[in-house]
């Protein structure tokens, strides 16, 4: 037997122990059922160790050489309660237990603080004790059968802990906050750091350091260095720093994502600022008329995050009538505010030379869109006041306009559907009148005050009308403070509105 020891991958070592010293004596008198668990175990090559005898003397194969590191080879031939003194008060009464005929144990990722490598260093195993008899029946010693799972139980931890750290990252919209929230989760992984900082520093990339028993890793392009103090019961090997660059690696994103919202977030703002300026440099104050007061109002819905095209005009052609505009581009950008200021100017124009009546002008309009090439399509409603009595308008596919009488009774001007501007083939617009006595309120606006998502468009045109209903006795500014406070407080969109009144003569 002493040759087939010697005949092994461990033959060196082997031959090194003093087995007369030891409590299991010469190797030619060992018992055969020792023999055959140590024939056994050095042929198989899953890490497997004999602990024999009272004091669980250690008689091992190749396999489980890396599990107990430079405890091998002074462990070979050793007491397991001198081998293993730092973990003894946990397998110690496993072994005892097994001895006595208690039965097997097995442990599954069982953490262990073992000195092998020069420190305490937290290991986990997964293994079974279980007891070797002899052809009599008797317990002569202990065969452990043992896996390291601590590469796979660190990972897994460390998974986890990027996971969690990239939640409490996602929804951080400062800087400032990214650390607030990253480094107390840092923190709390104990197991791993003893101490996390993240340190500011004016050179923008430096090297990953590992002096002075901490990690520095630096973040790239943020100006910040994530600074690490590894727990004492960890090698800090390559496995380690893989991780601390996946933390940093994780905050790095963070703070680009941070960077990359806010740069996103300025240029919406300056582009809101520029659509706004616009298109409020072209909602001039209204034209009045002797008999007609108008008041009008352009509200910002702020949930939108961008301008839209929304707009009003009052004008008075020469020897002409009032005449009333409102319109919508469709859109929520700097393109529908061009558009938008397009539209009024060319309007303008048309009516100054068509004159009359809505209809001609909004087909100029339309006209004048494809020769152009202004690439939008808009709603719009046109009106003029004849005589101070007769409304005439046209209408291009915009919400109906709405009438209150003098007495209290209020009605949508509505009319067969008609077509958008900016269409196609351009249709024929049509002309409407309605006779308005002294008293009478006519309002103008855009789809904001009336749209609703979980709301339907008949229900909302009828929440209007009901609002204006007895509403008589407002004038044009009351009529307009009157329907923002109805409706702007839950309004998805801007909302443009132009009131006009015909006052008693």
């Amino acid at each position: 037997m002493r040759e087939d020891l010697a005949a092994g991958s461990l033959s060196e070592s082997y031959k090194a122990v003093d087995w007369d010293a030891t409590t299991l004596g010469p190797v030619d008198g060992w018992s055969s059922t020792l023999l055959m668990a140590v024939s056994t175990a050095l042929q198989t090559r899953f890490p497997v160790t004999l602990l024999w005898g009272p004091e669980h003397v250690l008689v091992y194969n190749e396999a489980y050489v890396p599990l107990i590191g430079d405890k091998h080879p002074a462990a070979l031939g050793r007491p397991a309660r001198e081998v293993f003194p730092e973990i003894w008060d946990t397998i110690g009464p496993m072994l005892d237990s097994v001895s006595a005929g208690s039965g097997a144990v097995w442990f599954s990722d069982l953490r262990l603080l073992m000195d092998r490598w020069g420190f305490l260093e937290e290991c986990y195993f997964t293994f079974s004790y279980s007891a070797v008899t002899n052809d009599s029946g008797g317990i002569e010693g202990v065969i452990d059968i043992a896996s390291e799972t601590t590469e796979q139980v660190l990972g897994n931890r460390r998974l986890r802990l990027l996971h969690q750290l990239t939640e409490v990252l996602s929804t951080a919209a400062e800087p400032d906050e990214l650390a607030e929230r990253a480094l107390p989760v840092l923190r709390a992984a104990s197991d791993d750091f003893t101490a996390v900082d993240l340190h500011v520093t004016e050179v923008p990339d430096t090297e990953a350091d590992t002096g002075a028993g901490v990690v520095r890793e630096p973040l790239p392009g943020t100006g910040r260095v994530l600074v690490v103090r590894p727990s004492p019961h960890l090698p800090v090997d390559d496995a380690y720093l893989r991780f601390v660059r996946l933390v940093a690696g994780t905050l790095t994103q963070a703070f680009d994502r941070v960077r990359i919202w806010q740069a996103e977030q300025r240029l919406v703002r300056m582009e809101r600022e520029m659509s706004e300026t616009l298109q409020r440099s072209l909602l001039t104050p209204p034209a009045r008329t002797e008999h007609l007061s108008v008041a009008v109002r352009y509200h910002s819905a702020v949930e939108q995050s961008q301008i839209g095209g929304d707009w009003y005009d009052s004008f008075v052609l020469s020897d002409g009538p009032l005449t009333l505009v409102v319109g919508d581009v469709t859109g929520h950008d700097r393109h529908a505010a061009a558009a938008m200021a397009q539209l009024r100017n060319v309007l303008r124009g048309i009516a100054v030379t068509v004159r009359s009546p809505p209809s001609r002008i909004l087909t100029g309009l339309d006209h004048a869109m494809g020769s152009l090439g202004v690439d939008a399509m808009a709603t719009a409603v046109i009106a003029q006041i004849e005589d101070g009595r007769t409304l005439r308008w046209s209408n291009a596919g915009h919400p109906p306009p709405a009438l209150l009488r003098p007495d209290g009774s209020a009605e949508l001007l509505a009319g067969p559907p008609a077509r958008l501007l900016g269409v196609r083939q351009p249709p024929e617009r049509d002309d409407h009148t309605a006779d308005l006595e002294p008293g009478s309120t006519v309002v103008f606006y855009t789809d904001g005050l009336i749209e609703r998502r979980a709301t339907g468009l008949d229900d909302s045109l009828q929440r209007l009308t009901e609002s204006l209903a007895g509403r008589q006795h407002l004038d044009a500014e009351q009529v307009c403070d009157h329907l923002l406070a109805t409706f702007s407080a839950d309004a998805d969109d801007d909302i443009v509105l132009l009131v006009v009144r015909l006052t008693d003569r």
